[in-house]
């Protein structure tokens, strides 16, 4: 199973010009099964890309109690990767102080705020995230329907307020994919105990997508190809080569 992971991962690597030499990359591992396999993934692409870069992964603790911070540890140490947990009071502020309605978008943007900040700390200068294919077609219809505009995130995104290159190499995986092959490997997320897990606007169109697939069974495979071919969501002309982030 990790060999067809592996085969999406560096087919995105390649057609976006994702990795380069000399490249330090901060994985963001939440602890849940996909950003786990996407640190295992890139570990593995070390020992075959031409590109050499280094890894390291950093972690958000958000403050909750029933954060699981010793299994987090654990993956860690079987990983054999540098690491970094930054401590923050995201979960406190979100839930607490603020009182959101939306909770999870305020959060999402403390937390990327977190990494990147980590990321310039420790030397890095690119941060890989472990979205797949069905997150970019959540995304893009969570966007029309809650927001009125047509939008999903880039396989490469350049951020230069930060000075920092966001890249995402699992795009071509299908969620049930990494599922798959978080079975095969037997890893065990971490959950963040968040209080709004599988309440998410999130997981409304995650549901509505799993019923559009039993009438027609390439609602996911349209959706996304709509995406690669839109000028609107930026997918059509990867990032030029020899123009170094």
């Amino acid at each position: 199973m990790l060999q067809k992971i592996l085969s999406k991962v560096r087919k995105a690597v390649s057609d976006y010009d994702m990795i380069r030499d000399g490249d330090k990359i901060a994985v963001g591992v939440s602890g849940g099964k996909d950003s786990q396999l996407l640190l295992l993934a890139l570990r593995e692409l070390q020992r075959f890309l031409p590109a050499r870069f280094e890894l390291m992964a950093i972690s958000v603790a958000l403050g909750f109690e029933a954060f699981d911070e010793q299994s987090l540890l654990d993956f860690y140490a079987k990983a054999g990767v540098p690491y970094h947990i930054e401590k923050t009071q995201i979960g406190q502020i979100v839930f607490d102080v603020r009182r959101e309605q939306n909770p999870c978008s305020l959060c999402a943007n403390m937390k990327r705020g977190a990494i990147y900040n980590a990321a310039k700390q420790f030397g890095c200068n690119k941060v890989a995230y472990a979205h797949h294919m069905d997150d970019v077609i959540e995304t893009l219809l969570m966007s029309q329907i809650y927001e009125g505009r047509i939008h999903t995130f880039s396989p490469v995104t350049y951020l230069d307020k930060k000075d920092i290159t966001l890249i995402r190499p699992l795009i071509y995986a299908e969620e049930k994919l990494v599922r798959a092959t978080v079975r095969d490997l037997g890893l065990m997320p971490v959950g963040s105990g968040c209080p709004a897990d599988g309440i998410t606007k999130r997981q409304t169109v995650k549901d509505l997508i799993t019923d559009l697939t039993k009438e027609n069974r390439h609602i996911k495979a349209n959706l996304f190809g709509a995406i690669q071919r839109s000028e609107l969501c930026g997918w059509k002309v990867p990032p030029a080569r020899g123009q170094r982030n």
